[in-house]
């Protein structure tokens, strides 16, 4: 993939760590220039580190996505140094509140769309116009299997609706898009060691359901979750080779 996007600029959202991060190196080995939003601005400059050691620049673009002045001042700083975005990666989520739906809070849940939901539309209709005035773009929002399968994550109703609802917003965008020269896809990573796998076999089973917590003791004992570069380097491979709108990329399936 060396060169693949030379002279293209990039935004990674939730790119501290994981796969974020994994994705943003990638893009940056295939020649891209990178912006990195995540609110750790400590993750982000060792995210920079390892994107310009290979002879990528990148900007550091620390924001919290709750927050909409934080989310506008990104877009505006963005928008100052490069003028626009030519690759997007909504990848920023968070699996929160896991709990039976009786317990859950409604004003975490409603933070949890706004996150996985709401700030992806938001990135996403603030550098489409550029893209499609230039004729090329990529829009990646990263979803989960679990969207297939939604009774696998019994007590996580928050995550599987915010990311039913953002492949719906995908796919239609996609079709809506066919034949500009701008694609709008889904992305499904798999089971990816990340932190929030971490945190999940960390939560009292009692709160967030024994069985939800099994499944994820049960995939991590099993050796089934993925690297974080193996889940990026499937993401990357069908963003240089496919251009194709409105399709679901999965992890496990065909490049």
């Amino acid at each position: 993939m060396t060169d693949s996007f030379a002279g293209r600029t990039a935004l990674v959202t939730g790119a501290g760590r994981g796969i974020g991060r994994a994705i943003a190196v990638g893009l940056g080995r295939a020649g891209a220039t990178v912006a990195l939003l995540a609110r750790s601005e400590h993750e982000l400059a060792e995210t920079a580190a390892l994107v310009e050691e290979s002879g990528a620049r990148s900007l550091v673009v620390p924001a919290d996505l709750r927050d909409d002045g934080q989310l506008a001042h990104a877009v505006t700083r963005i928008r100052d140094e490069w003028g626009g975005v030519d690759i997007l990666v909504n990848n920023a989520a968070v699996v929160w509140p896991l709990a039976p739906s009786v317990r859950v809070d409604v004003t975490e849940w409603a933070a949890a769309m706004k996150i996985n939901v709401i700030a992806a539309v938001t990135l996403t209709f603030a550098f489409l116009p550029g893209m499609v005035e230039r004729g090329w773009g990529r829009i990646v929002n990263v979803s989960t299997g679990g969207v297939a399968d939604p009774g696998a994550m019994i007590g996580g109703n928050a995550y599987i609706a915010s990311k039913s609802a953002l492949e719906g917003h995908t796919i239609n965008l996609g079709l809506e898009l066919d034949g500009s020269g701008v694609t709008a896809n889904v992305y499904r990573p798999g089971p990816v060691d990340t932190a929030i796998q971490t945190w999940i076999r960390d939560q009292d089973p009692a709160e967030i359901g024994t069985a939800l917590h099994r499944r994820f003791v049960r995939t991590h004992a099993d050796g089934k979750l993925l690297t974080p570069e193996h889940s990026a380097g499937s993401l990357l491979a069908r963003l240089t080779a496919d251009d194709r709108s409105a399709q679901i990329w999965d992890v496990f399936g065909p490049a």
